[in-house]
């Protein structure tokens, strides 16, 4: 089997030609390959102290080649990144406890606690060119079509049950469209990991509410009409802005990492909490529109995803209800960083962050 002896991967039955010669050679089809470590490299110089438990191949076609990679599960937990030149350690995660409310939306997340408040867009900078893809799928159209002509009706429309062949141009685009996805899939990750250490620098209690994105995917079923002009309203939901923002992994990332300290991510009941239409000073549920982004609690205008949040991360230790007393122990304080996030996002260059604090009057004008 496959097996790492610290310098080499081994496939196959191996043996020492003397006694005085330790370094094992590979019998006739047997494998033996050099593990390329950067010696620089201390974290991962420090994840092979560890005891591998087993290892496997991994093969990825990057820029149009493919290469191989070795991948070792070691023992126990991952080393802790740490500053090259300080040693100290880069996002050290909180383990006293602290709670933190998370709001997640399709394309962005928010988050509050007693020392932050916090919206943003998930993977700001991770999306993918879409005049560029949609270039490529063109020209791959065309190659297609070219190459199978008799394969599609009067209309246009490909026929079923039909044996496709490529054309080499065809293929190499599609190489090409595969590799741009790739390096936007990477990004994406490496930003969730980098937010995902943020939040749990803020506590380790971190509760969020049941979301199904898979659900969200889907087109609506029904048509339904525009009350404005009578136009026929599009059934597309979300499914490019999931594609985009990835908001499933973040919490999946978060969780992971929750259990190196023998902890998990705590799902509050969405239908029971209902926070996004609760109001802790009245006790009442309002339902709103999806453009509705504030919340006017005691006179004061409230952003609707960070109040969320803030609820969501005063429940009770059943999740499946909103502590009003632990909401007025905590609303002066999220009052104050509240208001200063939303100073900071209105001077904002996202323009996703800045329709999301923008007034709903102003919205139903444009």
């Amino acid at each position: 089997g496959l097996r790492f002896d610290g310098a080499f991967l081994l496939w196959g039955e191996q043996t020492r030609i003397t006694e005085k010669d330790p370094v094992s050679r590979p019998k006739k089809g047997a494998l033996k390959l050099k593990v390329l470590v950067k010696p620089n490299d201390s974290y991962a110089q420090e994840a092979l102290l560890d005891k591998t438990k087993y290892c496997r191949i991994l093969m990825r076609d990057i820029r149009g080649k493919q290469r191989f990679f070795v991948q070792l599960i070691q023992e126990g937990f991952p080393p802790v990144k740490r500053d090259k030149q300080r040693g100290f350690e880069k996002q050290a995660a909180d383990i006293t406890d602290k709670r933190v409310g998370i709001d997640i939306g399709t394309s962005t997340v928010a988050v509050v606690s007693n020392d932050d408040v916090k919206l943003t867009e998930l993977a700001e900078n991770c999306k993918a060119d879409a005049k560029i893809l949609r270039l490529i799928e063109r020209k791959m159209d065309r190659s297609k079509r070219a190459t199978n002509p008799t394969h599609f009706k009067e209309n246009g429309v490909a026929k079923k049950g039909v044996k496709w062949i490529f054309s080499k141009r065809y293929l190499k685009l599609k190489r090409k469209r595969r590799d741009l996805h790739r390096k936007i899939a990477v990004k994406r990750k490496q930003a969730h990991e980098e937010l995902a250490n943020e939040i749990l620098a803020y506590g380790s209690d971190v509760r969020v509410e049941t979301m199904r994105f898979h659900s969200l995917q889907k087109r609506a079923k029904k048509t339904t009409r525009n009350e404005k002009n009578g136009r026929i309203n599009k059934k597309k939901r979300y499914g490019k802005s999931l594609l985009n923002h990835a908001p499933a992994m973040l919490i999946t990332i978060i969780d992971r990492k929750l259990g190196y300290q023998g902890k998990s991510i705590k799902k509050i009941d969405t239908y029971a909490t209902k926070a996004s239409q609760f109001n802790h000073v009245t006790g009442e549920y309002t339902k709103k529109q999806l453009e509705q982004r504030w919340n006017v609690i005691e006179g004061r205008a409230i952003q609707r995803d960070l109040y969320s949040a803030f609820l969501i991360g005063n429940t009770n230790e059943e999740w499946n209800a909103i502590d009003v007393n632990l909401c007025n122990i905590n609303w002066k304080r999220f009052i104050e960083l509240h208001d200063r996030e939303i100073a900071r996002l209105q001077q904002s260059d996202n323009k996703t962050l800045r329709w999301f604090v923008k007034s709903d009057k102003q919205k139903k004008t444009a």
